[in-house]
């Protein structure tokens, strides 16, 4: 009797699941969709219709070589090359080595390699700015063997981005950027480079998580992580979605064993556009919307103080009193909430939004301001040029000889790659071999103090600096810390 119960169960399911088939075969519905539905639930209910776990023995045997196919074309090779540097041999001064090793070194060129991916069919490619950095020649290589001296057109080092131009008389493959804030994580993507130069490389994976910030990789704090085996050499690469598009350029990894271990790094497509489209333009640096206004993090003790349920947002640190934030009513103190309905989980998250929104555009921000939420419009402009921000070089004997400085202002800063709203005299250039150049002075430099007096203008420090004294005792700001030097000169 049991088991007649049971065969008539079965039958009966094996009925249902026929009588199923039969609804859904003339709606053109598969067997593997039947299935599913019936496995899941008869509502069919999924995460949508784009996105779904593989079911089925076809479905698993499903290839990503039509999307490789589609845009491999586009993911070139990135070499960049250094001329030779006259090098000093460590035996020069001794008359026994030096008639054997001679007075110099024999020069050696240096090289590297990375990857980059054409945006544009006229030959627009996005690589990293650390592939590129300090290279005297860039040369961009094809899959199909084809190989082009390349320009550069724009490089940013706070992003590391760079956009090289090459010429063709027939148009390039190319890979469409995609909308990156469209990610979700689980979402299945491909990282396309040139891993140790091996060739051209393709992996899969999943987007592990968005937003990452604090990675160490550049001043950039909002990048997508992924577990696609990302390896040196794909720095400038391309992460590709499903639908062929570019979400991402690949620019680090997380390693102990300088190998992938399954935590990558990729600058999101929004961004890139934004650069694109600067070089595009015209422009040879990323000139980012103005606002005046600086910002922190929100700790667990700020939110507690203000009452917020959890620590969230962007904190108002610093506002200039006549900039677009101080006349839309933004107040040191208020926290930033979202901004065009978006919502900001910290400061790094705002700067990225607004950096890839256009100059001349308004943006809403939802605040929160003395425990009340409210709505402001702030209009983005370009950074004010400021009036004594031209650059003078400082001669004569100084060790500051050779340098030129110029004071910061919003433009000037964003040039430098240094935040807006940071204030000083800085050093813009250094001629090679002079003095400043051999006492270690560098490019982005704020030099604080010298000899006892503070600096706050350009003609101040060119009047100390080439002042008539043999000991120097200066302080300079190199990426936030002090630093302290007592000389003779």
């Amino acid at each position: 009797m049991r088991v007649t119960r049971i065969g008539l169960l079965v039958f009966s399911l094996c009925l249902g699941v026929a009588g199923a088939m039969t609804a859904t075969a003339q709606e053109g519905e598969g067997l593997s969709e039947v299935l599913t539905d019936l496995l899941r639930g008869s509502d069919g209910a999924t995460a949508g219709p784009d996105r779904r776990v593989p079911f089925g023995r076809q479905e698993v045997q499903l290839s990503f070589a039509p999307l490789v196919k589609e845009t491999a074309p586009a993911v070139v090779n990135v070499y960049a090359s250094k001329k030779p540097r006259e090098v000093r041999s460590p035996f020069e001064g001794d008359p026994f080595f030096e008639q054997f090793f001679g007075r110099q070194m024999r020069p050696r060129e240096q090289n590297s390699l990375g990857s980059g991916v054409i945006v544009d069919a006229s030959g627009l490619v996005v690589t990293n700015h650390h592939v590129i950095r300090g290279a005297d020649e860039v040369k961009v290589a094809m899959s199909d063997g084809r190989e082009f001296a390349s320009k550069v057109l724009l490089q940013d080092e706070s992003l590391d981005l760079a956009v090289l131009k090459i010429e063709s008389p027939e148009p390039f493959p190319v890979v469409p950027i995609g909308d990156s804030d469209a990610l979700q994580v689980g979402d299945l993507v491909l990282a396309v480079g040139n891993p140790f130069g091996v060739g051209q490389t393709t992996t899969s994976g999943i987007v592990s998580a968005l937003a990452r910030s604090h990675v160490g990789v550049s001043d950039f704090g909002f990048f997508i992580q992924t577990d696609a085996a990302i390896n040196p050499g794909n720095s400038g690469g391309a992460l590709i979605n499903m639908g062929g598009q570019l979400v991402g350029i690949n620019t680090a990894i997380f390693s102990r064993s300088g190998g992938s271990i399954g935590i990558g790094f990729a600058i999101p497509s929004n961004m890139v556009r934004a650069v694109t489209q600067a070089a595009a333009n015209g422009s040879d640096f990323f000139e980012r919307p103005y606002i005046g206004a600086g910002f922190e993090e929100v700790s667990a003790q700020i939110a507690e103080a203000l009452g917020m349920p959890r620590p969230a947002g962007a904190l108002v640190a610093s506002v200039e009193p006549d900039s677009p934030a101080g006349k839309a009513g933004l107040r040191p103190g208020d926290v930033v909430l979202t901004m065009n309905g978006g919502a900001i989980e910290h400061s790094d998250a705002l700067n990225y939004r607004l950096a890839t929104q256009s100059i001349g555009t308004t943006v809403e921000l939802a605040v929160l301001s003395q425990g009340d939420e409210k709505t402001v419009s702030i209009e983005l402009i370009r950074a004010p040029e400021g009036a004594a921000s031209m650059p003078v070089t400082i001669r004569g004997r100084t060790p500051f000889a050779g340098a030129k400085i110029a004071e910061l202002s919003p433009r000037l800063a964003q040039r430098l790659g240094l935040d807006n709203d940071i204030k000083g005299v800085a050093v813009v250039d250094i001629d090679g071999g002079s003095p400043a150049a051999r006492f270690g002075f560098l490019p982005r430099d704020i030099v604080r103090e010298v000899n006892g007096e503070e600096i706050d203008t350009a003609a101040k420090l060119k009047e100390i600096a080439e002042s008539q004294t043999r000991w120097w005792r200066f302080t300079v700001e190199r990426d936030g810390k002090l630093l302290r030097q007592t000389l003779r000169f």
